[in-house]
């Protein structure tokens, strides 16, 4: 079969999405979309560690990331702004790295200057319970802590996709 070089990149980017949206296998003792999140002990990266129920009571927007990740680090930029956007109501933005070397993650954090806070997840506890078969994944979670959305791969969380996805999502009090 004969693709021609016109064809091909569009191609490879449409297998690409369709990838990133098919659901992955599921990592031990993964919560499934619409059910509560389980405890947890975030473990502080760029600062204190914090209990995930900390973040109850408005939605939240967890990205799981790696510092080797080529996507991951790609779409670090638009977290970034979308976390210090105030015309979509109160929602919080936290970033579980992956990384097995702590000082690699906080490199990559200063280098992105990302301000959000991040966490470790030596454990991998948070890699399973999200179900990061993949990098990067991003999760929707409403106020009471109820998982709506996983998105794997590289999206730009600041532009109007992303936007209305984030909206329809956390529904009411989002302009």
């Amino acid at each position: 079969m004969f693709i021609s070089n016109t064809l091909l990149p569009a191609l490879l980017a449409t297998l690409t999405t369709l990838a990133s949206m098919a659901p992955a296998r599921a990592t031990p003792g993964e919560v499934p979309v619409g059910q509560p999140l389980r405890e947890a002990r975030l473990q502080g990266l760029n600062g204190p560690p914090r209990a995930l129920s900390a973040y109850r009571g408005k939605p939240l927007i967890i990205n799981v990331w790696a510092s080797w990740c080529g996507p991951c680090r790609q779409e670090m930029a638009s977290l970034e702004r979308l976390a210090w956007r105030e015309d979509l109501g109160p929602f919080a933005v936290i970033g579980i790295s992956t990384d097995d070397e702590r000082d690699k993650a906080l490199a990559f954090l200063k280098q992105s200057n990302a301000s959000f806070n991040h966490y470790l997840d030596r454990q991998l506890e948070m890699e399973h319970m999200l179900g990061a078969t993949r990098l990067p994944l991003t999760v929707l979670v409403d106020a009471r802590g109820k998982v709506l959305h996983k998105i794997y791969g590289a999206r730009a969380w600041d532009e109007a996709e992303a936007l209305a996805l984030i909206r329809r999502s956390f529904g009411t009090g989002m302009r």
